[in-house]
C-alpha cells in the first residue's frame, strides 16, 4: 500500500513516514499543496494523509480538487482546527475521515488500516499463493501455517507480486511502484532485495524459484501449484 503524506511540519511529517514505514506502507512526503497537487496528477497513491494548513494551497482546496477532478483516493486530514465547524468544511471537501493534532501514532494508524479496507472491499481479505498467504490486515506472512518475518521492503515487494498474480515486472517497474521518487535507487537493489526475499522463502520451506526470474524481462510469481 503506497501512501502520500502531505505535511509542512517535517518533524511531524518524519515521525509519520518513519512509523508507516515501519508497518510495511510505502510512504511519500511532500510538504505543500501545489507539491502534491504535481505528484498525484503523475502518481498513484492508495491514501492520502492531507494537512490543513500547507504553503502554496491549503488543504482545503486540494481536497476539494481532487475530487472535482474525480479522484476517489482516500484521503486522512489531519489538523490543529478542532472545531465542529473546522472538521464539516473538512468532510464537506471530501475527506474521508478527520484527525485531530496532536494524535498518537497507532490511532492514525487504525484510521487507515479502515479507511483501506473501505477502499479495498474488492480484495481478497488475505493474499495466497498456494500454501503461501500474506494477511494485510495484521501484515504477517505464513508458509503452510507458519509465521516468518521479512524486513518492510521484502514485505512490500512479496505483497507486490501476490497482488499482481503471474504478471511480470522489471526491475524499472519494481523501482516505480515501491520506492518513493525521491529515493529511488539503483536496479541492483532490486535484485539484491529479490535474491533476499528468496532466501527467507526458500528458508520458510518455499520452492526457491517461487518469484522466477523471466530472462531479459524481470520477475513473476512461479505458477501456483494445483
Amino acid at each position: 500500500m503506497k501512501i502520500l503524506v502531505v505535511e509542512d511540519d517535517e518533524r511531524i511529517s518524519d515521525a509519520v513516514v518513519e512509523y508507516l514505514t515501519d508497518l510495511h506502507y510505502a510512504v511519500e512526503a511532500v510538504y505543500d499543496g501545489v507539491e502534491a497537487w504535481d505528484l498525484l496528477d503523475v502518481f498513484t497513491y492508495d491514501l492520502i494523509l492531507l494537512d490543513v494548513m500547507l504553503p502554496k494551497m491549503d488543504g482545503v482546496t486540494l481536497c476539494k480538487k481532487l475530487r472535482a477532478k474525480g479522484c476517489d483516493i482516500p484521503i486522512l486530514m489531519l489538523t490543529a482546527k478542532d472545531t465542529l465547524d473546522n472538521k464539516i468544511e473538512g468532510l464537506d471537501a471530501g475527506a474521508d475521515d478527520y484527525l485531530i493534532k496532536p494524535f498518537e501514532l497507532p490511532e492514525l494508524s487504525a484510521r487507515i488500516r479502515a479507511l483501506l479496507r473501505r477502499g479495498t472491499n474488492n480484495l481478497p481479505p488475505v493474499l495466497s499463493w498456494g500454501d503461501l498467504r500474506l494477511d494485510p490486515s495484521s501484515c504477517e506472512v505464513f508458509y503452510k501455517d507458519e509465521l516468518f518475518l521479512l524486513s518492510p521492503k521484502e514485505y512490500k515487494l512479496l505483497e507486490f507480486f501476490l497482488r499482481n498474480g503471474r504478471r511480470v515486472f522489471s526491475r524499472a517497474q519494481i523501482l516505480e511502484h515501491l520506492w518513493s521518487f525521491e529515493q529511488v535507487p539503483e536496479e541492483a537493489t532490486v535484485k539484491a532485495h529479490i535474491r533476499g526475499l528468496r532466501q527467507k522463502l526458500e528458508a520458510a520451506g518455499a520452492p526457491h524459484d517461487l518469484i522466477e526470474t523471466v530472462y531479459g524481462l524481470g520477475y513473476r510469481l512461479k505458477e501456483e501449484p494445483k
